[in-house]
């Protein structure tokens, strides 16, 4: 199980970092010109805020668990980067994307089986 916590946290922690990376660099002109619609109606430090969840998110994936140092946060980081995709599956449902919002509440999915696996190895 440990192994297919590491690869789900692995996975989900390069798609966030991705995603944040991009979010904070790009324009949202260029995001927008990118195919990342989600974006289209947010004002641009709400953007950029979101970025920085997404990548403190990517970092809380990996790191803690990773250095036994405060691994709660492992756990926490799934939870809030859970946060951020039923707010990106429903965004994506608003601009009548469905198959966008499904890899959605397939990240979703990852973030929560990291969820329940990292809170019951410290129970």
């Amino acid at each position: 199980m440990n192994v297919v916590l590491w690869a789900a946290q692995l996975l989900t922690a390069a798609v966030f970092l991705f995603s944040g990376a991009t979010k904070v660099t790009w324009s949202k002109e260029k995001l927008l010109a990118k195919g990342q619609s989600g974006v289209v109606w947010l004002p641009v430090p709400l953007m950029r805020v979101i970025a920085l969840a997404e990548l403190l998110g990517a970092i809380g994936l990996i790191l803690p668990w990773w250095t036994g140092v405060a691994p709660v946060l492992t756990p926490l980081a799934a939870v809030g980067l859970s946060i951020v995709m039923i707010g990106a599956a429903i965004t994506h449902l608003r601009l009548k994307e469905p198959g966008t919002a499904l890899l959605n509440l397939v990240i979703l999915a990852l973030c929560v089986i990291i969820m329940i696996g990292r809170f019951a190895a410290l129970a």
